[in-house]
């Protein structure tokens, strides 16, 4: 089977949320070996990743030294956590791959998505990234043209915009790779913000893409048989967090919709996949699943997770 499997943040972190080097190396281990089960079993795998904290961390080192260096923009960070984490995959499912025996070419890619620079996101930056700071810091990365939000008693916290993808610029990369039979990670934290100009050259802009949704597009244009939303929870939930929460198994995708609208599904968290995994299978008339990564197998054939299916 053909399969993208997308990692969130958490896929990269300690379970306890921090970030450090040997914290990711040990997360990432434990997700390569999931995928080194796929691949040992004959599937072919494309990743891609969420880089919220290693993003977070880039941001934490430019407030400190913002009166020192200018800041690095939103897209530089991308492109920088895609190539730290692509290595950092890479050696854990080098590491996976040998010890069952199997050895696959791999690769990872620096990837872009394009965005409109007209879209409506743009005009009103949303999404809150990086950490609180006192009104004192948030005024040094104002004077650098960031956008900062006064957020009560926790402090200030820095806002973006985050436009829809609608292109994966490198896919024709991603595509060639993976026909020829390379597991290739790709369009880490939804792919780096792109826009065009008006002479058709490109070029980086401050933005995040949601990385659910950057997924749900690489997977569509690669043309893989399943998508799978690798989270910290083994299924979707109706009623989550109260007596009556149940978990969702295999479904239709007009009565994923129809929970969506109901308003079972958070905004910054299972919100987003339930959202990619609709769209991969409207558009694409193929499955997607939600699961974690210790039921990934599982969820390939189709025994564990949410499944969402074709109406």
């Amino acid at each position: 089977m053909r399969i993208l499997l997308a990692l969130g943040g958490n896929a990269m972190t300690a379970p306890d949320g921090r970030a450090r080097v040997e914290d990711q190396i040990a997360a990432a281990q434990v997700a390569m070996d999931a995928v080194g089960d796929l691949v040992a079993g004959g599937d072919d795998v494309v990743i891609t990743h969420g880089n919220g904290p290693q993003v977070g961390n880039l941001l934490v080192k430019n407030q400190l030294a913002a009166q020192v260096v200018p800041p690095v923009p939103l897209d530089w960070c991308g492109a920088q956590t895609q190539g730290t984490l692509g290595a950092t995959l890479l050696n854990a499912l080098d590491r996976a791959l040998a010890s069952r025996g199997v050895r696959r070419p791999m690769a990872a890619l620096v990837t872009r998505t394009l965005v409109d620079r007209d879209d409506p996101a743009f005009a009103r930056p949303s999404k809150p990234i990086g950490r609180y700071v006192t009104a004192e810091e948030a005024a040094t990365m104002i004077e650098h043209g960031e956008t900062w939000e006064d957020r009560g008693e926790r402090g200030w916290r820095r806002v973006v915009p985050s436009p829809e993808p609608l292109e994966v610029l490198d896919a024709a990369a991603v595509t060639t790779l993976f026909e020829a039979g390379f597991v290739v990670v790709a369009n880490g934290g939804g792919g780096v913000p792109t826009v065009r100009a008006a002479d058709g050259s490109l070029g980086g802009i401050e933005a995040v893409i949601d990385k659910d949704l950057g997924a749900e597009l690489l997977a569509r244009t690669v043309g893989v048989d399943l998508l799978v939303v690798a989270t910290d929870v083994s299924h979707a939930v109706l009623h989550f967090g109260t007596p009556q929460a149940e978990d969702i198994g295999r479904v239709d995708v007009d009565r994923m919709r129809a929970h969506a609208a109901e308003g079972h599904f958070a905004g910054g968290s299972m919100g987003p996949k339930v959202e990619a995994v609709c769209r991969f299978v409207e558009r694409s008339g193929r499955p997607a699943a939600i699961t974690d990564l210790s039921t990934i197998g599982a969820a390939v054939a189709g025994r564990a997770g949410t499944i969402v299916v074709p109406a």
